[in-house]
């Protein structure tokens, strides 16, 4: 039966956006423009939404150089579920497929979303169930309030302060500072104040809701995150890894705070002879911060804490707060560094005397501290026999050095209880003789410069196999690929020493659970190049024949392979045999400069461009030119306009002295 009672149409304009109910349903979007500030919320909101909605806004700013900034309402509830079925989608142009800036759900509001150009194009989606209060956004056109922003450093030393610093810095901020290193230099940043906007009711480190602070070891959005910060506690010392560390400061539109100040210095890295992997990461120390430190419990009188667990602390030790083996105490290194020993001791409670320590513990390690795997040796879980007495410190060496960020130890025996107080031993990647990061994890090799055989689809392309800091990873084409006809290349630039290479499994972007998408290579071997055209392989001194090396046991864990020092610009990788779920790989390549007669270190002053007005799109060139009597001399081509400046390093044996 055909109802035919008449159609009521309701309209209500505002900000240029019509909003239309016919019948029962809500029909909502419309054109925005941001020359004065508006606001679009979901149907209803605060209450509830309604079912059944697919409502879309563009938002244009009038002028060519002007972007545009959401900040969004902290009230902010939709449907969960992997925002599969009630979402808001956020996109940087004018159309629904321009590139995604963001999907939306749950009930955390989204940080602040700036256009790279004059639109963005939003979508809000409901289906027919479990509605929420939605969302409200305000749009405005961004300011970036500071012509101080966005600045790089490349002297020995230097400040960087939020804008305005000592004032409190402006609204809607997304700043990016970069620090550049020379090869061979480190780089710490020490913090000397810090005032940033937080919540009160978020007191974990990373907790932070309105303004924070981003340290980055490579580029913003590509090396790995060392932390987040916000509030009035001074960030501990920081340094890098790969030779570059990047800070990102957010600030939205409401309070303001003093900002911060913090001095960055450089120095020559402290390379050891012979070298030895056995350094004291710091708990006793007191080099890894309290912040670093964290257990799933702790017992109830605040007198056996997390931070307590330093090796030969006078103050008890880490207790649980109960005596179980799912409990753990874990620490987060901030870098992925090469594990190699554990120290282990008990405690005498200070106020009864009495007598506790861990006999056996399991290990846990993890490159991002949502991926772990237990440590394993002859392919079953170790089991590490750890004290007989509360005072006596136990030292377990690791029979095949792990490498890790985050490392858990879960007691698995005990006499009286659990206590915990222990040392973390080992050494940092590039601390072995030419073993320089080439540039895949910091982001400083462009995506153009990794190749492959095949790709599945962008989430699995080239560009995503860097170690550690992507979050998905590299998966060739061919459903069912076969052994040595795929491969991954990476172009170095200019001809190199190659000494290893660390591999890593790979996975199918945040949050994904499904083991299909786990994927890893067990075994493969390794080809270089001069040239891209003509290639030899790396080769097993005992066969003769292509050396085939030992890959990953599993998806998160990196291992590291070394070899014969290697001249090489091109590195390929052929997979040999792999996971069930198939071909997985992030990868860094380890090396040095090539020795050059007469090298001196040139300086350009540094430019940035931001191609897509992203900071996390931040493009730095490096060019780096050998002459010496034994090469063919290497063209240097002057960058494209687009990049403004570069590092260079150029060696010229006639004329040394001179760039």
């Amino acid at each position: 039966m055909t109802d035919e009672r008449p159609i009521v149409c309701r309209c209500v304009c505002v900000c240029f956006a019509c909003l239309c109910a016919i019948g029962n349903g809500v029909v909502c979007g419309g054109t925005l423009d941001a020359s004065d500030a508006g606001y679009i919320t979901s149907p209803g909101y605060p209450l509830e939404y309604p079912p059944h909605q697919n409502c879309q806004w563009v938002i244009t700013a009038p002028e060519p150089s002007q972007r545009i900034v959401l900040n969004f309402n902290p009230h902010f509830e939709l449907e969960r579920l992997d925002c599969r079925y009630d979402f808001i989608e956020i996109r940087d142009g004018g159309s629904d497929t321009a590139e995604l800036l963001g999907k939306h759900c749950s009930n955390i509001a989204p940080p602040a979303i700036i256009s790279s150009g004059t639109a963005l194009h939003i979508k809000f989606v409901s289906d027919y169930a479990h509605q929420g209060a939605g969302f409200s956004l305000r749009y405005e056109i961004f300011k970036t309030g500071s012509e101080f922003c966005f600045r790089n450093f490349t002297s020995p030393s230097g400040v960087i302060e939020s804008p305005g610093f000592p004032d409190k810095y402006p609204h809607n901020l997304e700043c990016s500072y970069i620090i550049i290193t020379p090869p061979h230099m480190d780089v710490t940043l020490t913090f000397l104040t810090f005032d940033l906007e937080n919540d009160p009711l978020l007191s974990g480190e990373g907790d932070c809701k309105y303004d924070w602070l981003d340290v980055w070891d490579g580029l913003p959005q590509v090396g790995p995150l060392i932390g987040r910060y916000c509030g009035t506690k001074i960030p501990p010392e920081i340094k890098s890894l790969s030779g570059l560390l990047s800070l990102s400061f957010h600030t939205d539109m409401a309070v303001a705070k003093d900002g911060f100040s913090a001095r960055y210095n450089m120095t020559h890295k402290q390379v050891s002879d012979p070298f030895h992997c056995s350094t004291a990461f710091g708990l006793e120390s007191g080099k890894i911060s309290d912040d670093q430190i964290s257990a799933s419990s702790s017992f109830y009188d605040g007198r056996w804490s997390p931070r307590q667990a330093r090796l030969n602390n006078i103050d008890n030790a880490w207790t649980p707060s109960e005596d179980s083996t799912k409990e753990y105490i874990q620490v987060d290194l901030h870098f992925l560094k090469v594990l190699t020993g554990i120290s282990t001791q008990g405690a005498v409670s200070k106020e009864t005397q009495k007598s506790y320590y861990v006999t056996t513990f399991k290990l846990e390690v993890s490159t991002n501290g949502e991926d772990w795997m237990t440590y394993r040796y002859s392919k079953n879980p170790k089991m590490f026999h750890a004290n007989t007495d509360p005072s006596e410190v136990v030292l377990n060496r690791i029979p095949q050095p792990v490498l890790a960020r985050f490392v858990r130890i879960r007691p698995q025996s005990w006499k009286n209880g659990i206590a915990l107080r222990f040392e973390l031993y080992g050494c940092q990647i590039i601390d072995a003789p030419c073993s320089e990061m080439q540039g895949l994890l910091s982001g400083l090799l462009p995506d153009a410069q990794i190749s492959a055989s095949s790709a599945r689809d962008m989430l699995w392309s080239p560009g995503n196999a860097r170690l550690v800091a992507s979050h998905s990873g590299w998966f060739p084409g061919p459903a069912q690929p076969l052994a040595g006809e795929e491969w991954l290349q990476v172009d170095l630039g200019v001809p190199k020493t190659v000494r290893g290479i660390i591999t890593q499994g790979a996975r199918g972007g945040e949050g994904t659970s499904s083991t299909d998408n786990r994927a890893f290579v067990r075994k493969y071997r390794v080809a270089h190049s001069l040239d891209g055209k003509d290639w030899g392989f790396v080769m097993d001194s005992k066969t003769s024949l292509p050396k085939i090396f030992e890959g990953n046991t599993h998806y998160d864990t990196p291992e590291l392979r070394r070899f014969e020092e290697t001249l090489a610009q091109f590195v390929r990788i052929y997979p040999e045999r792999w996971s069930p779920a198939g071909i997985g790989m992030r990868v860094e390549i380890l090396g040095c400069d090539v020795p050059a007669v007469g090298r001196v270190f040139c300086l350009v002053p540094c430019k940035y461009h931001f191609y897509n007005l992203f900071i996390y799109f931040l493009h730095i060139s490096f060019y780096i030119c050998f002459l010496k009597f034994n090469f063919k001399t290497l063209s240097c081509n002057l960058p494209h306009p687009m990049w403004c400046g570069s590092v260079f390093f150029f060696s010229n044996p006639e004329s040394p002295n001179k760039c």
